[in-house]
């Protein structure tokens, strides 16, 4: 597609950059709105599904051809938009499961999981997909879309394939009625050893959490 085309009132909505940029700008609309808490009760399994399609873009990103910008050095966009106050919106809503542990790469051997926080991961991924946004809407389809094949491969991608089984894991846990362990407080500031390999999200049992979140254990 061109850069002309995005300034065109009739998009093709099955040209590629468009479907792309379409799923992108939904998960930053819906997670933005998630973050305001106005539904906390649902927060969990709508991020599930919210994180489950952004990465059905990035598969696509993924399995695409290399993207390459149409000039070598990338324009200048300016200061990036705070995310400080949507991150600490999502800590405080996601508070009983926004920790877990993480494997970095399962492909580098006796890796030992670190801990996480879904929401410095929800926002580290909305930095990502803004940068390449802001490209978009400027016209600069091809850089936008480098850019957003390049994060996914260096960083969104990963991160987000981790928040995804973080939330999946929540949600399996409460509708499969088996309590979280508790965190001990463990935070992201601290290491992990061998010994808090079984470390799951959340702090609280899951009967604790279920209503809150919105779901209900299996009876």
């Amino acid at each position: 597609m061109s850069d002309a085309t995005l300034h065109a009132t009739d998009r093709n909505p099955d040209d590629f950059a468009v479907q792309v940029a379409d799923q992108i700008e939904s998960f930053l609309v819906a997670v933005t709105e998630v973050a305001k808490g106005d539904e906390p009760d649902s927060a969990v399994p709508f991020l599930l599904l919210e994180v489950s399609q952004l990465l059905l873009a990035g598969g696509r990103l993924g399995a695409h051809e290399d993207i390459v910008p149409d000039e070598r050095y990338e324009p200048d966009l300016g200061p990036e938009a705070d995310v400080d106050h949507l991150r600490e919106n999502l800590a405080r809503l996601l508070e009983p499961v926004d920790v877990y542990s993480e494997v970095f790469d399962p492909y580098e051997p006796r890796k030992a999981p670190v801990p996480a926080r879904i929401s410095d991961d929800l926002t580290d991924v909305i930095t990502d997909l803004r940068h390449g946004m802001a490209h978009y809407k400027a016209g600069r389809t091809t850089e936008a879309l480098w850019w957003w094949q390049f994060s996914y491969f260096s960083n969104w991608g990963s991160t987000a394939s981790a928040t995804l089984r973080a939330l999946q894991s929540v949600v399996a846990h409460v509708r499969l009625n088996q309590p979280l362990a508790e965190l001990d407080g463990l935070d992201t500031d601290q290491g992990m050893g061998d010994d808090t390999l079984e470390f799951e999200a959340g702090r609280v049992m899951v009967q604790e959490i279920g209503v809150p979140l919105g779901m209900r254990p299996v009876t």
